[in-house]
């Protein structure tokens, strides 16, 4: 959600998405924010795309990955159709700024993180859909999802079952992560696990059904500020 800057974090994210990314794969990383992921993944060999509609943002990671031509950098949002949205640009914090107008809502009320954000910039963005992404770019191996509670609108834009992604949950506004989750359960056979805020080591020993993912998003999540939760098609699920 915000900057980060800490020692090892970079060998800790190589470390977690391993698994998931081989040499030459495609990988979205949708919700760029200040490329620290995207820098991750094109160190592991993937081939990323860094999608990032914040324009400040998004000149940023031109900047960082210039001479980087394993990263392209396309500055739209996704979303559940081709068009345009408002993106609601938070000056203090802009790695929270959104397209889900009542997402800020919700985690204002509801999440004491949030209390103090606010969202002063209206900025008209063009969207796009992750199966356009796929016709354009090709299958990705992992699709990074961290896109302020818009994750839903994102997946209803996919169509087929990509073989592994994560999306952002956050105290306040865990429906959303449940909607993904039945998302994901319409769109082929996943199983599920978490990180919990800005660690970077899956919390569960084993991967969860989607019933049992939705229960303990449902029960609070143990009570976690944010995270991920990490899906998996059961056919690549160890």
């Amino acid at each position: 959600m915000w900057l980060y800057r800490r020692p090892g974090r970079q060998r800790a994210l190589r470390k977690l998405y391993r698994p998931f990314i081989d040499p030459g794969d495609r990988v979205f990383d949708v919700g760029a924010h200040v490329g620290d992921r995207t820098r991750a993944f094109a160190a592991l060999g993937a081939r990323v795309v860094a999608v990032e509609p914040h324009p400040d943002l998004a000149a940023r990671l031109r900047r960082r990955f210039r001479r980087d031509a394993r990263v392209e950098i396309i500055d739209t949002a996704i979303g559940a159709e081709p068009g345009r949205a408002t993106l609601h640009v938070s000056s203090a914090t802009p790695t929270v700024s959104t397209l889900d107008s009542g997402w800020m809502r919700r985690v204002r009320e509801r999440n004491p993180g949030f209390s103090d954000v606010r969202w002063d910039r209206p900025v008209e963005v063009s969207v796009i859909t992750l199966d356009a992404m796929i016709e354009r770019y090709g299958e990705p191996a992992f699709v990074k999802i961290d896109v302020e509670g818009f994750e839903p609108t994102v997946l209803a834009g996919l169509g087929r079952p990509v073989r592994a992604l994560s999306f952002e949950f956050v105290a306040g506004a865990l429906d959303g992560a449940s909607d993904c989750i039945a998302r994901l359960a319409r769109l082929g056979d996943y199983r599920f696990n978490a990180v919990a805020g800005e660690r970077r080591r899956l919390r569960w020993s084993s991967w969860r059904s989607p019933s049992e993912t939705a229960n303990w998003l449902a029960a609070g999540a143990d009570g976690l500020a944010s995270g991920d939760v990490y899906a998996r098609r059961y056919d690549q699920a160890p």
